[in-house]
């Protein structure tokens, strides 16, 4: 599975949880958003992480 991050964006910006996960890391870590992003993906997406189908469902054509 590929790293795109408008799609990890958006699968932010739909969940609270994720939202706040984000802003922590970026606060203990002092990361740049960039970089909490493809962080957040490889400990929550990537193989077959807690939120990869709603990642990959993001992906999907609409309609």
């Amino acid at each position: 599975m590929k790293y795109i991050k408008s799609q990890m964006k958006q699968l932010i910006s739909d969940n609270k949880e994720l939202q706040s996960r984000l802003q922590k890391l970026m606060k203990e870590h002092d990361l740049e958003k960039n970089f909490a992003l493809k962080a957040l993906y490889h400990s929550e997406v990537a193989e077959g992480g807690k939120y990869q189908l709603a990642y990959q469902a993001l992906d999907l054509p609409k309609g």
